[in-house]
Formats: C-alpha cells, structure tokens, sequence
C-alpha cells in the first residue's frame, strides 16, 4: 500500500487500514465505525489478533534469515523485539470472544471496546506516518481529521 519504506512496526496497522477501506469501499453507506466493527470478526483479524500473523511472519523473516525481501537488509535484532512486543499487545488488546460483541442493551462489551478503541488508534497512527511521510493520498478514511 505504501509508497516509501514504512517502519516495520507499521505493517500491521497498514493491513488492518487496508482491509477497513475495503469494508469501508465495499458498503459506501458504512461509517468509519461502522467498518471498523465489520472488520472484527473477519478471518484477517481472527489471525491477527490470535497471533497467527505474527508467527508467520517471524517463520517467512527466519527463514529468509531476517534478510527483508523489499529492501534486501538485515532486519535489526532492535526491530524483531519491538515486534515481538507488538505482537503481545496486539493480542491482549484485540482478545476475540466469538458472540459476546454486545451486550442485550446493544453496547459493546468491555473487551470489543478495547478491540474496537486499539483498531481505531492503529488506523489513526497509519494515517499520521501518512501525513509525516507525505502521502496524503493513501489517507482514506481521514481520521485525523
């Protein structure tokens, strides 16, 4: 989706912006926060938020001997750390609890408003790397703005 090199520790929040503006450009008549919750549920975020992803990211990265298939570097040990922690609060902050979305009265119980609250920070810092990096056209949901 990016143009110039992105952090690795972006990666993440750049798929799950995608697969929302995809929901998003799928159901013109959805909100933000309406695509944000479409995405809960999804099997992108099943992977991501069980920490899935992240194994098979770290098994394609070591057998590649952390060597980046872009840019042809050595991934920093620094960097695989920060991922490794990425990984650990992506999973605690987006703990899947199949049916338990709503509560009777309709809102969000205490565990989808932490998923729905931490998918809606990571759209936000894409959007800003966006913004600093000076692509502004890959901002589509502007919620910065």
């Amino acid at each position: 989706m990016g143009l110039k090199e992105r952090p690795y520790i972006l990666f993440v929040a750049e798929l799950i912006y995608s697969k929302i503006c995809e929901i998003k450009k799928n159901n013109p008549s959805f909100t933000n926060i309406n695509a944000i919750e479409g995405f809960i549920g999804t099997e992108t975020y099943k992977t991501i938020s069980s920490g899935k992803f992240h194994d098979m990211w770290f098994e394609d990265l070591k057998k590649n001997n952390f060597i980046d298939s872009n840019t042809k570097k050595k991934i920093p040990r620094e960097t695989l750390e920060l991922l490794k922690i990425q990984k650990d609060m992506v999973i605690k902050q987006l703990m899947h609890i199949p049916s338990l979305y709503y509560t009777k009265s309709h809102f969000p119980l205490e565990v989808s408003q932490r998923a729905f609250d931490h998918l809606w920070r990571m759209c936000e810092s894409y959007e800003l790397w966006c913004k600093e990096t000076k692509q502004k056209k890959l901002i589509i949901l502007n919620i910065i703005d």
